[in-house]
């Protein structure tokens, strides 16, 4: 491992980032309809009580990442499959956020640029910082979500006093009873993004104060589902229910609308810059949990020989990962969620909890 150290501030930073990420510019939660913004404070909750099951692990084998606790518990050679399944999943979820981004800019920004063009550089700048370290990767996280806070708060100032929101809109609730609102929940609020805070246990040793892990991790989850709901509650107003279910990034629909005495507009670019930051970000730790997951396995002296075949993965993946944005989605849908997602980020560590928490129980029967 990196013979590095982050600090609390920094790793709230990554955090908060990381969970923004592209939920914050999709139709996120919006199978609940109407009640969007609930089953993202429900999906929070969620998140909340998956992330004790990440906790209890970590606190069993602090100095430890996750790969390293999970052969500890299912012991060496199924533990190794697992890791290797684990770091492969990363770098999938990487792919997926890394195209996200490149249709995005493709929609808004640069129609006639290659898509390969936009994932490439992105993949290269998030390269370079890997290889200058995680230190690197938590003091600018640190200073960009300073400036992350300041473009939300000056698009929400623009959308609020555009005179497009209709609070109206967002009414009755419960519309269609609970039903789809835990259904969403469970299978999709809670599981994205704060079920994929799973990779910070591959960056837990690096932290300085490790007591307080607890105390962060709630805190970043807390506030950055927060901002998500209120998302929801703006797009909603904004867009209505119809164009919101029709809308692949309602978020940039959404300021798109802001005309402010026919002099403020074309805000578009606001959204733009925030994704870069939120993408940057989350695929940086994606990769990065990746990377020394893989060091751990192969027992490697360093993470440095493998960010460029890791980063050729990655682009390769993001290009071949689906024909079309909208097959894209569908796939993350229908197959990462039911298939990979929630057996990977809750299934199996409650299973590993389960079974280091028998076997203490088992040893200290037997002392």
């Amino acid at each position: 491992m990196e013979k590095a150290k982050i600090s609390v501030i920094q790793l709230f930073a990554l955090m908060f980032i990381f969970n923004l990420g592209t939920a914050l510019i999709v139709s996120y939660g919006i199978t609940a309809k109407k009640d969007a913004w609930l089953s993202i404070l429900l999906g929070m909750g969620g998140g909340i009580f998956v992330f004790f099951i990440y906790y209890l692990l970590f606190r069993q084998y602090p100095n430890l990442p996750f790969t390293a606790c999970i052969r500890k518990i299912v012991g060496k050679y199924i533990g190794w499959g697992l890791g290797l399944i684990y770091c492969s999943f990363f770098l999938y979820i990487a792919a997926r956020n890394i195209r996200d981004f490149g249709d995005l800019l493709l929609s808004s920004t640069l129609p006639n640029t290659p898509l390969l063009a936009i994932n490439l550089t992105l993949v290269l700048v998030i390269c370079y910082i890997i290889h200058l370290g995680i230190e690197v990767i938590g003091r600018t996280g640190e200073v960009f979500i300073v400036i992350l806070l300041l473009f939300g708060i000056a698009a929400n100032f623009f959308v609020l006093v555009s005179g497009d929101i209709d609070l109206q809109q967002i009414r009755p609730f419960l519309e269609h009873g609970w039903r789809p609102v835990l259904t969403t929940t469970v299978s999709f609020t809670m599981i994205f993004p704060f079920g994929e805070m799973l990779v910070f246990t591959m960056l837990l040793p690096y932290l300085n104060r490790p007591e307080l892990v607890k105390r962060v991790w709630v805190l970043s989850v807390i506030s950055s589902g927060l901002v998500l709901s209120w998302t929801a509650v703006l797009n909603m107003a904004a867009l209505g229910i119809n164009v919101m279910e029709r809308s692949t990034f309602p978020t940039l629909a959404t300021i798109g609308k802001v005309n402010l005495l026919n002099f403020i507009e074309r805000l578009d670019a606001i959204v733009v810059f925030t994704l870069l930051m939120t993408v940057f970000f989350k695929v940086s730790v994606l990769v990065y949990g990746a990377m020394i997951g893989l060091v751990d396995l192969f027992k490697l002296e360093s993470h440095k020989p493998i960010i460029l075949p890791i980063g050729i993965v990655v682009i390769f993946l993001s290009m071949t990962i689906a024909s079309s944005f909208s097959e894209h989605i569908e796939e993350g849908l229908d197959i990462v969620l039911k298939y990979l997602s929630i057996p990977l980020l809750i299934i199996l560590p409650l299973v590993l909890f389960l079974i280091s928490m028998i076997r203490n129980i088992l040893k200290r029967k037997a002392n």
